[in-house]
């Protein structure tokens, strides 16, 4: 019965990772469904173990006795994906750690890490409370109205939090490479961040400033990892740069606060932990 449970979990799953397609529509539908479709399948998987974790492996379930192989496999699912935000987390407390590194300044009342190259690189870099790096040839090369589009595009990522948050889609990404689509649906995700802090940046500036900004880092290669990182630069390249053109040319649309709603269809996932109550 147990083993019956992953097999329709691990079906669902991938049954929803292949109905993606190329994104259409505004980005904020394209971020809501693609971060569903992203989400919500490794997530069933997930309490799924969970659940079978918690009857263990004496007792009856339908009718139907328990097994250790399936509470074993539950086991090495959750252990493997345990060990993988480990060693994610360590990389990023690398990162981290390189960051603090680098000399404090002020810049436009914002204390910053200057970075000591010459390379254009400008990003949160961190977790919960990131810190914004900026490299010396990105301020030696910037005037000061660019660079003040640049400081409100890094404002975004600090005020979405996407330095955290995506660390942990970063580790669903690791642990779920195996289910189809995973690739692109993490790249739309990378490209939806940028679009959106784009948004939150053309607020506050001039979003041809942004988008002059943007051409300028086209040619540099990002001094970064996608481990806790959120820079400018980032997903920048073939038709994401002309996606993220043509919406700061085109009159900004009103960011709207998440819905609840959106929130109610992940509460499906956590299905199966109803099981346990029919474990005798």
């Amino acid at each position: 019965m147990h083993l019956m449970m992953i097999l329709i979990a691990v079906t669902v799953a991938w049954w929803l990772r292949t109905s993606w397609n190329a994104p259409i529509g505004s980005w904020n539908l394209r971020w809501r469904r693609s971060l569903f479709l992203f989400l919500f399948p490794p997530l069933l998987i997930f309490m799924t173990a969970n659940a079978l974790v918690c009857m263990g492996t004496q007792g009856k379930m339908g009718g139907m006795y328990t097994d250790s192989f399936s509470y074993v496999l539950a086991l090495i699912c959750l252990g493997f994906f345990a060990i993988l935000c480990i060693q994610l987390g360590f990389q990023g407390w690398k990162s981290v750690k390189s960051a603090r590194e680098c000399p404090q300044r002020n810049l436009a009342g914002r204390q910053i890490r200057l970075l000591q190259t010459g390379a254009l690189f400008a990003g949160q870099i961190g977790f919960w409370q990131p810190e914004l790096v900026i490299s010396q040839g990105l301020l030696q090369t910037l005037s000061p109205v660019h660079l003040e589009s640049v400081l409100a595009h890094e404002q975004g990522h600090y005020h979405y939090r996407d330095t955290f948050w995506f660390f942990w889609l970063g580790c669903v990404r690791s642990w779920t490479a195996w289910l189809p689509n995973t690739e692109p649906l993490w790249e739309e995700l990378l490209a939806l961040r940028e679009l959106r802090a784009d948004s939150y940046a053309a607020s506050q500036v001039d979003p041809l400033l942004l988008a002059e900004s943007l051409l300028l880092l086209v040619t540099n290669s990002p001094v970064s990892s996608e481990v806790c990182c959120a820079a400018l630069g980032s997903s920048i390249v073939g038709n994401r740069l002309e996606q993220r053109i043509e919406a700061l040319l085109t009159p900004p649309q009103p960011t709207p606060e998440p819905q609840i709603q959106f929130w109610h269809n992940f509460l499906l996932a956590f299905l199966p932990l109803i099981t346990v109550i029919f474990h005798a």
